[in-house]
């Protein structure tokens, strides 16, 4: 077993003794002292007042580090070149502007949204820091996970027969039926340890066979709470049963432990990867399409949805409220699962990452923030109508900020420090290692 399972189901085991202890207090405090909620990681914000002297330093050093590294051809080759082609991409781009050409018409029927050749990125992927640090879709971390709990069976049947149950069964309604079933079966041993009428459970019961049984990991925890097949008689004839024999657990406890676990509701969690892109203006502009992982709806639903675009139209055309107008964006915006963010910088390069539409907007900040060259300093982040975002949309999510499915967003430097940057000519925005990240031009 990983050391990581073993540190969480050690972790697991800890908690539930804390628990089974009852609540706490200090020496030196009554035991009715109420304990708070535990505090949250705190949301970047950017800063709004002037440049302290720690920011003058940071960006003292910043300014040197720059002047240093363009000193060094070596160093800013690939980079020099990169930034030179996205200087002659915005200079066509402007020209372009300047002389548009005349719109065409196609006639042709719109491609399915999987076959484009222009996606914005290839699909939605995830972590799992528990496993291991590959990056997968979905469905590749399906089967992962479930290999990997059923392989750690034999070494932790209880807590790990409750992860199987909260991550390898989908179907929420479902899963907690069978959690509420299996802690009333523990619930009544643990209420009445010697009463032989709670020590056993017909496979045939109606509840136990269609609640309990086709759960995955559901027969790993009876089997880990003391429980054994064997065939008894039942009315005359004999029927299997799942029988509890307290010689199969070391102690009592081990029932309230694995009673509390399934309570947790505690699975193996994915974490959203961001799959980071830096884009050219080029780039950006041809790569719009979303992929299917992008929506909550099936691919006949989007077909169906896209045949019902004409009605919308035709809706448009009536006169409405602002009430119902709201209404209608909102079911728009609930289509879709995640989201693609664009951030524009002043050289014209574009960091793409993917968010999920319930996200904090904070969020955003905090990634922005970890791929800049001049870490720590102050930025805002504008909309594309020139919106400046306030700290109180930190805490707003991105459909409550209608940035679903897709946004661009432009970056400027505080006010405090954007003099400071332009006098000292840099242009540099991106960590060089997420500069390398740029797509073949």
């Amino acid at each position: 077993m990983t050391d990581k399972i073993k540190k969480f189901f050690a972790k697991k085991k800890a908690d539930a003794k804390f628990k089974l202890a009852g609540p706490g207090h200090r020496l030196n405090e009554s035991s009715t002292t109420i304990v708070g909620p535990s505090k949250q990681k705190p949301a970047y914000t950017p800063q709004r007042s002037g440049p302290s002297d720690a920011t003058r330093q940071a960006a003292d050093a910043a300014l040197a580090r720059f002047n240093s590294q363009s000193k060094n051809p070596a160093f800013n080759t690939s980079l020099a070149a990169i930034q030179a082609q996205v200087r002659r991409e915005l200079e066509a781009e402007k020209k372009n502007m300047a002389n548009p050409e005349p719109e065409t018409h196609s006639t042709t029927a719109p491609a399915d949204v999987e076959a484009s050749p222009y996606l914005a990125v290839k699909g939605v992927y995830f972590r799992c820091p528990l496993i291991s640090e590959e990056v997968l879709n979905k469905e590749e971390w399906k089967i992962k996970i479930k290999e990997f709990l059923f392989d750690q069976l034999e070494e932790e049947r209880g807590l790990t027969a409750c992860l199987i149950i909260q991550s390898c069964n989908y179907n929420r309604t479902k899963v907690k039926d069978c959690v509420d079933v299996l802690c009333r079966y523990l619930d009544n041993i643990i209420a009445n340890p010697t009463e032989t009428k709670f020590h056993k459970i017909r496979c045939s019961n109606p509840t136990f066979r269609d609640k309990v049984l086709p759960t995955l990991g559901a027969t790993d925890l009876l089997l880990a709470a003391g429980f054994q097949q064997q065939v008894l008689d039942h009315n005359g004839t004999e029927e299997e049963f799942w029988v509890f024999n307290d010689q199969n657990i070391e102690n009592p406890q081990v029932l309230e432990l694995l009673r509390e676990a399934l309570k947790s509701e505690d699975r193996v969690e994915l974490e959203l990867d961001r799959n980071i892109q830096v884009l050219s203006p080029a780039q950006a502009a041809r790569r719009l399409d979303l992929p299917q992982d992008f929506y909550t709806l099936s691919p006949e639903e989007l077909k169906k949805e896209q045949q019902l675009r004409t009605e919308a139209m035709e809706k448009q055309m009536q006169l409405r409220t602002k009430a119902m107008r709201e209404k209608d964006e909102m079911r728009e915006l609930r289509k879709y699962k995640f989201a693609i963010i664009r951030i524009r910088f002043p050289d014209g390069l574009y960091l793409q990452g993917t968010f999920s539409v319930y996200e904090k907007f904070s969020e955003i900040l905090d990634f922005v923030q970890d791929n800049l060259e001049h870490a720590g300093l102050p930025f805002i982040l504008l909309a594309p109508t020139g919106h400046k975002f306030e700290e109180s949309d930190s805490e707003s999510s991105l459909a409550q900020l209608k940035l679903v499915p897709a946004a661009i967003l432009n970056f400027q430097w505080d006010s405090s420090i954007a003099d400071e940057f332009a006098r000292s000519g840099n242009t540099s925005y991106l960590k060089p290692e997420v500069m390398l990240l740029i797509q073949q031009l």
